[in-house]
């Protein structure tokens, strides 16, 4: 049987964590086995007093905050699925929605699935921040450019993988530069990017959202330096 390691980064997530977690519990994976591990990045909130009474999940706790990338990493280093799935622990992605990634995945027509918004996001533009909306597009032009791929959404927290697929890669990123590094590495490595059009709810920053202009520009830095570096 094949096992789900669902890794969720945490940082400040109070007001969301239970309810997220909850979702990704009852999410249906048809007869995928599934193991959540939760990565607290030394929330200076209630979250992890919040996670220490929630059962059925791993958690695992940074002494200090690290940033997104470094969350991930140490949940790739502590899980065993043979698929990784990268949930963030607001409410903007629905886990429900974990049938439709897995589904090329299971059907051995893809390693790689990514979850695309761009439609979900151009149906709400009026509640979006425009520059992550042009941010991600730009961003997302650049890898096309860069790797001669063709994908949509390079940004997405929607990132699932069969685990051969990051074997023995070297993984650096500590903060949201991960989904720049993972995604030219994954293309390096010769694996098409399958995506599959997903919902998404964007929240902003008076929400606890927390990826910048800043954020974007580190992007294109290291789309660009892993473009010819490992």
């Amino acid at each position: 049987m094949l096992k789900l390691s669902i890794i969720m980064p945490v940082y400040n997530e109070e007001k969301t964590i239970k309810e997220v977690i909850n979702k990704v519990k009852s999410a249906k994976v048809g007869n995928i086995s599934k193991e959540i591990v939760v990565v607290d990045d030394f929330s200076k909130d209630n979250t992890r007093n919040i996670l220490k009474n929630i059962k059925g999940i791993r958690i695992l706790c940074h002494n200090k905050n690290m940033g997104k990338g470094a969350a991930i990493r140490t949940g790739l280093k502590n899980s065993v699925g043979d698929i990784i799935l990268v949930q963030d622990a607001d409410l903007e992605y629905n886990p429900n929605e974990y049938n439709k990634l897995l589904k090329p995945i299971v059907e051995g027509k893809a390693k790689v699935v990514y979850g695309s918004r761009l439609n979900a996001i151009r149906k709400d533009l009026k509640n979006m921040y425009k520059l992550h909306y042009f941010g991600n597009l730009f961003l997302t032009l650049a890898t096309n450019v860069l790797y001669g791929v063709k994908i949509t959404d390079m940004e997405t927290g929607y990132k699932v993988f069969r685990r051969d697929v990051i074997k023995n890669m070297n993984l650096r990123a500590d903060r949201f530069d991960f989904e720049p590094e993972i995604t030219a590495k994954i293309i390096k490595r010769g694996y098409k990017i399958h995506e599959v059009p997903i919902s998404f709810a964007g929240r902003k920053f008076e929400e606890g959202k927390k990826i910048t202009w800043i954020d974007g520009i580190k992007a294109v830095y290291y789309l660009i330096k892993y473009r010819f570096t490992d």
